[in-house]
């Protein structure tokens, strides 16, 4: 495998500097817009590619 295509919690907090308390709630509410679209989601964990689209760091590569 190339690189993972699912981020953890703690994975979550690390990137975005929050508590892993607080990490848990975005990776529910980004599962749950997954889930809303029909994608079938992992408790505790988010897709790697959809985390990086929501957050601050999808912008920075679609402007280079």
């Amino acid at each position: 495998m190339e690189s993972a295509s699912f981020m953890k919690v703690d994975e979550v907090a690390q990137e975005l500097g929050v508590s892993k308390s607080y990490a848990y709630k975005i990776v529910q509410k980004l599962n749950a817009e997954l889930a809303k679209k029909g994608y079938m989601v992992i408790s505790g964990r988010v897709n790697k590619q959809y985390f990086m689209e929501r957050t601050c760091y999808g912008a920075d590569k679609k402007e280079r």
